[in-house]
């Protein structure tokens, strides 16, 4: 199985920002760090935005609840 890092940069390579989305969450759901986690969900969250997905409001809001994004209310 290939290594999240290296699917990471295959789709990268491939601007599959499909992937992309996914992948960033996916990372940002197996580490522990709160500020390393932030940033890959800024990433899955640019990407999700640029592809129109519907996955960004959920980013969004998890970003929001780290203080890293500005909420709804």
């Amino acid at each position: 199985m290939k290594s999240l890092d290296r699917l990471l940069l295959e789709a990268h390579d491939a601007n599959d920002t499909a992937a992309l989305v996914s992948l960033y969450m996916q990372a940002a759901d197996q580490t522990d760090d709160i500020d390393a986690a932030c940033f890959y969900l800024t990433h899955a969250y640019v990407f999700a935005l640029e592809r129109g997905d519907k996955a960004a409001n959920a980013l969004r809001e998890r970003l929001a609840a780290h203080g890293r994004e500005p909420s709804h209310d």
